[in-house]
């Protein structure tokens, strides 16, 4: 779509927004928003943020009547007051043809079979995979979270060629199937895994043991749940579906707004959603719009595979860290495997920062845990203490997994 359009569409949605919803209506207080036209006036609003949402509690975002609400979704709220989002019947079909398309993309077709793992509920993945599967016309195997020993026995006696999951939990279905000798007994021919960032020794781990294609799908509960975006089958990162989004990347400190080809926080625009659409969300989700069109043909945009999110960065010993940089200092050293975490302690006063990283068999720790500290002093300025683990010795999840334990009191 040209920018005319967008911005048509984006001014529709806040002057209604204005009108319809409690908390625009204040948030847009004194603002001239029946008058703004273009993109430097839209980029003058302010953001919509996740704190926004939950001093709306419990729905006072809503933009409908109550008779139109035929929904609810919401998030865990393990960091603060939960987000409640309510649905019309008409986000409910629309979040299905966007889920629908993701399948599109990754090549499922009518003949395949998909086990959907994650949760059903509040949560927004179970409902969401089911819906655009059934849209598609594909056979929903409707699993949900947990019960690993269930979960691969219906996968090997209804041969789901289809898994649908968080990468934390594809790795441990991988680790299962290949300790278990189950390899000729499955069937799967592509994954589909998102709600949280999984780097390249991950997705190796998960090809070795499943031979399988995997896609990213990227999305979250504020804005419908899963499948405002996935990869294709060039792997050159997500489309997204601007006939129904707009985004912006944003510098996460100064709020500017970046060119495409930057990287920096997503910031989305819901343009079609009725019961609870938002203006300029803060994903705090950290990647780039890139730019040209993607080998497929696709006329739909992309987004870079998401690298980690502005709210993730660790503060030690006065230096900024992201965990996704200690992911690919880990990468680059040959003998490390997917899964790490990091413990935040302090002794004597004093930050530290323990790296625990599981090895390959066959490597000599004490040499990978001298080669970890040399690469993280050169690459990230911090003196790590190094802990190296034989693979399963640290935690896995059904859901997601948890890199960053700050003990610091």
């Amino acid at each position: 779509m040209n920018e005319l359009t967008i911005m048509s569409q984006c001014f529709a949605q806040v002057r209604r927004a204005a009108k319809a919803s409690p908390m625009y209506r204040e948030k847009f207080a004194g603002l001239p928003v029946e008058t703004m036209m273009t993109r430097e006036q839209f980029e003058t609003l302010p953001f919509t943020t996740k704190q926004d949402l939950r001093d709306a509690y419990p729905m006072g975002m809503q933009c409908v009547p109550n008779e139109e609400i035929v929904r609810v979704h919401s998030s865990s709220g393990t960091t603060g007051m939960p987000v409640i989002m309510p649905y019309s019947a008409q986000d409910i079909e629309d979040w299905a043809v966007m889920m629908e398309r993701c399948y599109q993309f990754a090549g499922v077709t009518t003949a395949d079979r998909i086990q959907i793992t994650p949760g059903f509920g509040l949560w927004t993945a179970g409902l969401g995979f089911q819906a655009g599967a059934e849209r598609l016309g594909a056979m929903v195997i409707p699993t949900g979270a947990g019960n690993t020993d269930r979960q691969l026995q219906l996968m090997r006696d209804l041969e789901a060629s289809v898994l649908i999951g968080t990468s934390s939990y594809a790795l441990v279905i991988a680790e299962e199937v290949d300790k278990r000798g189950m390899r000729g007994d499955i069937h799967l021919k592509r994954g589909i895994f998102g709600s949280e960032r999984w780097g390249d020794k991950i997705r190796e781990r998960i090809y070795e043991t499943l031979g399988i294609e995997f896609f990213d799908i990227y999305g979250l509960t504020e804005i419908y749940g899963p499948g405002i975006a996935i990869d294709c089958h060039e792997h050159t990162g997500m489309h997204y579906f601007n006939d129904y989004i707009y985004c912006e990347i944003i510098d996460p400190e100064t709020g500017r707004v970046l060119p495409d080809s930057e990287q920096g926080e997503i910031v989305i625009t819901t343009f079609r959603k009725e019961a609870a659409p938002l203006i300029r969300y803060r994903t705090r989700d950290i990647s780039r719009i890139i730019p040209g069109e993607c080998p497929c043909g696709s006329p739909f945009p992309r987004l870079d595979r998401i690298v980690g999110r502005s709210d993730d960065m660790i503060k030690i010993k006065g230096t900024n860290i992201y965990p996704a940089q200690v992911e690919e200092i880990l990468k680059q050293i040959e003998g490390f495997s997917s899964e790490y975490r990091i413990v935040l302690e302090n002794e004597e006063l004093r930050d530290r920062m323990i790296v625990q990283a599981e090895m390959k068999e066959g490597y000599d720790p004490e040499n990978l845990a001298e080669t970890l500290v040399r690469e993280c002093k050169s690459g990230i300025g911090i003196r790590v203490v190094p802990q190296v683990m034989k693979i399963g010795e640290l935690p896995r999840s059904e859901k997601k997994t948890q890199r960053v334990v700050d003990n610091r009191y």
